[in-house]
């Protein structure tokens, strides 16, 4: 038996880990702009990263240290992705990192911002150089890795065991476009002082990252730099199988679901729930196809409850369907049921006040199996298309 809880304030509050952020001149605004996770005795680090095929120079560079190495230190940049800038990219980090006063034991750096411009060096560096690897900053941190977020996304647990040991988890993360199942335009920092073994944490992020992170979409693409990174210090030395992958899944669902609410522009959090497929890989496929088609996102944003573009849409991702078995409900409203059409002016009204919400349920049933999944998305409006017009400026 375990017990967790949320609790308020950030990843500096468990013990061992420290971080900041602040305005290094990368963002002309004054915002901040580059930060830092320290942790006083070495990490154990596994990732996730994107499936794009032109992995950002950040990634490379992780993936090029020894396999099971430990780090104490994450660099973390935004407004520059330093994203296809070939092996000077890579070779940037390197005189960044060679350019700093500390003690740093296989530093990682990330990256979220403008693809294709070089890293300006000497900012960083001189920025990286005014750390102070004491601070417990974690909300300005927050704001330093934002891009177009409209809001800081953390979130904390606190884990009891049986015995009565304890640990701590919490994360800070951003994101909010180009999101689309394969991870995100999103990079998530997860810090633990569990006492997990070095197997179980690759194992538990690639499970959780299936029904978090890799089950949302805002726009429908995938991005250079995604990356997720789990950190633990050990330094708690309590442990629990289930109880960090259930805490573990926690962080990242609230992750997820804070970047979809923050969907560019976005007003609605849809989940889309598919039920009774005929398999759980081609609910999957049903839920997804959903999450990230445009004509449903601008339903959903014209709060608009046309069945039609779900339907459709469900036919089109080629999976075992059948419209006399097929059930639609916003909620609890059903519109649409095994060749029925119940959507009648008060069922549509009914559905219509269900769209208003900005959470809310399309729960397909497809009748042919007992396969489920659901994906999680947004709508879709003018905003998007505003922010995105101007992402460079």
């Amino acid at each position: 038996m375990f017990t967790i809880l949320p609790i308020k304030g950030f990843i500096d509050q468990i013990d061992g880990f420290f971080c900041d952020g602040i305005h290094a001149g990368l963002k002309p605004n004054g915002n901040f702009d580059l930060g830092f996770i320290y942790s006083d005795t070495p990490c154990d680090v596994e990732a996730v990263f994107t499936l794009n095929k032109f992995q950002a120079a950040p990634l490379k560079h992780y993936q090029r240290y020894e396999k099971d190495f430990k780090t104490n230190f994450v660099l973390i940049n935004s407004k520059n992705a330093n994203a296809l800038t070939g092996e000077k990219g890579i070779e940037d980090i390197n005189t960044i990192f060679s350019s700093l006063d500390f003690d740093l034991l296989n530093p990682i750096m990330s990256s979220t911002g403008v693809i294709g411009n070089p890293l300006p060096i000497d900012k960083i560096v001189k920025g990286a150089n005014s750390f102070d690897l004491s601070s417990k900053g974690a909300e300005n941190l927050s704001k330093a890795i934002m891009t177009t977020d409209a809001y800081p996304k953390t979130s904390m647990y606190e884990v009891k065991l049986e015995d009565g040991s304890t640990f701590k988890i919490g994360s800070v993360a951003k994101g909010a476009g180009m999101i689309n199942p394969n991870l995100a335009t999103m990079l998530c920092f997860i810090c633990t002082d569990a006492n997990i073994p070095k197997d179980d944490m690759k194992e538990l992020l690639e499970v959780n990252s299936h029904t978090t992170f890799n089950a949302i979409s805002v726009d429908g693409d995938t991005s250079t730099n995604d990356t997720v990174l789990l950190l633990t210090n050990r330094k708690s030395n309590a442990y629990d199988k289930e109880a960090f992958k259930e805490a573990l899944r926690l962080v990242m669902h609230d992750m997820a679901m804070l970047m979809v609410a923050d969907g560019e522009g976005a007003k609605k959090a849809v989940a889309f729930e598919v039920i009774n497929a005929a398999n759980d890989e081609e609910a999957e496929t049903a839920a997804k196809a959903l999450s990230n088609s445009l004509l449903v996102k601008t339903a959903l944003y014209g709060e608009d409850p046309n069945f039609g573009r779900i339907a459709s849409t469900i036919g089109a991702s080629r999976v075992t369907c059948d419209d006399t078995k097929l059930v639609i409900s916003y909620n609890d409203v059903v519109v649409f049921n095994k060749g029925e059409f119940c959507f009648d002016a008060a069922r549509e009204e009914k559905a219509g006040e269900v769209l208003k919400n900005d959470k809310y349920k399309v729960i397909c049933d497809l009748g042919v199996g007992e396969g489920k999944f659901t994906a999680y998305g947004c709508d879709l409006g003018y905003k998007y298309i505003e922010i995105n017009a101007d992402y460079r400026t």
